[in-house]
C-alpha cells in the first residue's frame, strides 16, 4: 500500500526550529524535526497541521494519551485552588498519592515514598537511601541500563558510551555486569545449564565478588526489569528470583528502576510483577502523571530510616502533578492496564507476521505495550543494522508515525495505554511501509 508522504518540516516548523537552535542547548538527543501543536489520545498534530499517530508517547510518558479530559480537568481544578506548596509543608493530594503508591507497591511490607520531579531524581534518592541504610559504599549496575543523566544516575547508566563521554568521573563505586540478553549473550553458558540468567548470576558471585568487589561492600543492585533505552531487553524467567536470593545472601538491597516499565505499561502496575519477585525499592516516573513532571522513590518502610533533612526536594510532589497522577492511576486501574495487555498481545502477533516478511527484523520482543523490534543485516549472523532502523524511523515520520529508537539498532513501540485497535492497525501499516522503503535502499 502506498501511503501519503507529508511535506515535513513545514514552513512554520522550520521557523521554530531556527528559533530553537538560537537559544536551546544542543545536547538534547532529537532525531527528527517534529514540532508539536496539539494532541488528543494517540493522535498529534504539528504546527503545520500535519496529523501523526504517536507510538512514542513522550518516551512512554503519556500513559492516558495526550490531554486526557479527566486529567486536564483535575489539573485545572487544582490550579484554581493553589499551584505550589513546597515539601516543607503538607497537602492532601500528596498524602493521597503516597497512600496509593503504598497500596500498589510491589512488595508486601508497608511502603514509604519520596516524591521527585523525574526518574533520574528518583534514582538519586534510591542510591542515597541505600548508602545511608546499609552503611555500604558500593553498587552493582548492568550493561545496557539507563537510569538518568545526573551524576549519580549517570554512574549506573551504561546503554551508550556517548551518554558518559566527557563527564568522567561520575559517582564512584559502581561496578557493571552483563544484563542477560538471551538474543545476544555475552557470557559462555555452563554446559550443564541452559539459562543465561543463571550464567549472569554465577558471573556476579564467582567472578565479580571473588576478584573485584567484596559483597560486604555492596549497598544495592540497581536494575531495570525490562531495559528501556538499552534496547527493550527482557531477561529470562529465572534471573530475578536468583538475583533476589543473591541479594539476600549478602545483605544487599535490590532496587528496580521502573521509570519506563512501570505504571501499567506492561499490563501490570510494575513489570517486576511478571517475575513474581519483591524488590526493596522501586523508582517510578514517566507514565505516573500523564506528562506532568513527577517521580517517586518507593521503599519498604523498614529501609526508609533516614532523618529529617537527609534528603529533600522543592518541587517534588507538586500539587498539579499529584492530582494528575491520581487521575492517571484511576484510569489505568479502570481499563487502561487491561487494554495494554490486550493491545500488546495483538501488536506483538502483528509484528511477528511483519517480521516473517522482512529480512531485517531480527527479533520482536515485549510485554504489554512495551515492545521492541531489533533490526539486523542478516538473521543468521545477527549483525546489527542501525542504518535500517534509523532510515525506517525517519521514513515513518514522513508518513505520519512517531517512533523512537533505543539501544543500537532497536525501535520501541510505546503508544498510549488507551490506544485503539484501529490505531494499531494504521500505525503498523505505516511501520511496514517505512521498513520496506528502508530495506530497498539499504539491503
Amino acid at each position: 500500500m502506498t501511503l501519503r508522504k507529508l511535506n515535513v518540516p513545514g514552513p512554520k516548523a522550520q521557523a521554530l526550529l531556527q528559533r530553537d537552535a538560537a537559544t536551546i542547548s544542543p545536547s538534547y538527543p532529537r532525531d527528527y524535526p517534529f514540532v508539536m501543536a496539539r494532541g488528543k489520545g494517540t493522535e498529534v498534530w504539528d504546527v503545520d497541521d500535519n496529523r501523526y499517530l504517536d507510538f512514542a508517547a513522550g518516551i512512554a510518558v503519556c500513559a492516558t494519551g495526550h490531554s486526557h479530559p479527566d486529567v486536564v480537568r483535575a489539573i485545572q481544578q487544582q490550579a484554581e485552588r493553589f499551584i505550589h506548596i513546597s515539601s516543607d509543608f503538607y497537602h492532601e493530594s500528596w498524602i493521597k498519592l503516597g497512600e496509593k503508591l503504598d497500596e500498589i507497591a510491589p512488595f508486601k511490607e508497608d511502603a514509604l515514598c519520596f516524591m521527585t520531579n523525574s526518574g533520574a531524581e528518583a534514582v538519586e534518592a534510591a542510591i542515597k537511601l541505600a548508602r545511608y541504610h546499609t552503611g555500604r559504599p558500593r553498587f552493582i549496575g548492568f550493561h545496557g541500563g539507563f537510569h538518568g543523566r545526573t551524576m549519580g544516575a549517570l554512574a549506573f547508566t551504561a546503554s551508550k558510551a556517548v551518554q558518559r563521554q566527557g563527564f568522567f568521573p561520575a559517582m564512584a563505586g559502581v561496578t557493571h555486569v552483563p544484563f542477560p540478553n538471551t538474543y545476544r549473550p555475552r557470557l559462555a553458558f555452563d554446559p550443564a545449564k541452559s539459562d543465561y540468567g543463571d550464567a549472569v548470576i554465577d558471573y556476579i558471585e564467582k567472578v565479580i565478588f571473588t576478584y573485584e568487589c567484596p559483597p560486604g561492600d555492596v549497598a544495592a543492585f540497581l536494575v531495570e526489569p525490562i531495559q528501556g533505552e538499552g534496547g527493550y531487553v527482557i531477561p529470562p524467567q529465572s534471573f530475578f528470583s536468583r538475583l533476589r536470593k543473591l541479594a539476600d545472601k549478602y545483605g544487599i538491597l535490590l532496587i528496580v528502576d521502573e521509570v519506563q516499565s512501570g505504571m501499567g505499561r506492561t499490563g501490570k502496575w510494575w513489570a517486576i510483577q511478571h517475575w513474581g519477585m519483591e524488590p526493596d525499592m522501586v523508582c517510578s516516573a514517566k507514565g505516573i502523571a500523564s506528562g506532568m513532571p513527577l517521580g517517586a522513590m518507593i521503599a519498604r518502610k523498614s529501609i526508609m530510616d533516614w532523618p529529617p533533612g537527609a534528603h529533600g526536594n522543592t518541587y517534588g510532589g507538586n500539587p498539579l502533578s499529584c492530582v494528575a497522577a491520581l487521575e492517571t492511576m484511576r484510569l489505568l486501574e479502570n481499563g487502561y492496564m487491561a487494554n495494554a495487555t490486550e493491545m500488546g498481545t495483538y501488536t506483538l502477533e502483528a509484528l511477528e507476521e511483519i517480521a516473517a516478511r522482512h529480512p531485517s527484523i531480527g527479533q520482536v520482543r515485549g510485554i504489554g505495550l512495551m515492545i521492541g523490534v531489533e533490526f539486523v543485516k542478516d538473521k543468521a549472523t545477527k549483525e546489527r543494522a542501525p542504518d535500517i532502523r534509523n532510515a525506517m524511523v525517519h521514513s515513518a515520520f514522513e508518513h505520519g508515525l512517531l517512533l523512537l529508537g533505543c539501544g543500537r539498532n532497536t525501535v520501541r513501540i510505546t503508544p498510549p495505554l488507551n490506544v485503539a485497535k484501529a490505531e494499531i492497525d494504521e500505525g503498523l501499516e505505516i511501520f511496514e511501509s517505512a521498513l520496506t522503503e528502508a530495506e530497498k535502499k539499504l539491503l
